[in-house]
């Protein structure tokens, strides 16, 4: 089985881009799907997360509301900090318990890591291959302050997400290929068809050895 890392900067296209991949045969798995669920009650961040950042991040039914929570991490590295600490670790161990399933049966397959912070937690140094996926800046805002289309952010919300994010041109500098997320959809999907053929042809073929000092090279 081929693992791949696909990650970018928030607005860029991710999620678009993994979607295209799955429709096309890939195995998807969501890092932030991951951690919504481990954020739950009953589940150990939930507690974690609440005795360091207080009940006012708890809304409707008791769960923790996402969006209180960005407001105080993305205002504050310190804090963003700890509340990676507190629930990557587990979505690494989710993430690593599904890849295991999956090898053994479908040696063969394209399995692909969506994750935001697949760099930063170097645990791309752990796969074969990584995707990248880019737009330009002002793209970046413009998708994350559209209210119908994207998460409605004021500008300086999205600039500040943005920001606490590793720069876009690092990423690209790591990455084995990249994903150019600035134009039509249609040109987007042609991109992701041609990637999507060439990692099937890999998987089927030799699984290659990760370039671990070329990752480590693009890291600050």
């Amino acid at each position: 089985m081929l693992h791949v890392g696909l990650t970018g900067g928030i607005g860029c296209g991710k999620s678009t881009v993994a979607a295209m991949m799955r429709e096309m045969g890939c195995i998807v798995i969501e890092a932030d799907l991951l951690a919504h669920k481990l954020i739950e009650p009953g589940q150990p961040a939930y507690d974690e997360i609440l005795r360091e950042f207080g009940p006012g991040v708890r809304g409707a039914g008791g769960r923790i509301d996402r969006g209180k929570l960005a407001a105080i991490v993305f205002a504050d590295p310190a804090k963003l900090k700890l509340l990676n600490a507190i629930v990557h670790p587990r979505v690494i161990e989710a993430v690593d318990r599904q890849l295991a399933e999956l090898e053994g049966k479908q040696p063969q397959a394209v399995a692909v890591v969506e994750e935001a912070l697949l760099i930063e937690s170097s645990y791309h140094e752990r796969l074969e291959r990584l995707v990248v996926v880019w737009c330009e800046p002002e793209q970046q805002i413009e998708r994350l302050v559209n209210r119908s289309t994207g998460r409605g952010l004021t500008r300086e919300e999205a600039v500040r997400r943005i920001n606490a994010q590793m720069q876009l041109d690092q990423k690209r500098r790591i990455a084995d290929d990249e994903i150019d997320c600035s134009g039509p959809l249609e040109i987007t999907r042609a991109q992701v068809e041609n990637l999507v053929a060439r990692l099937k042809q890999i998987a089927a073929t030799e699984k290659p050895q990760k370039d671990l000092s070329k990752a480590r090279s693009g890291l600050p």
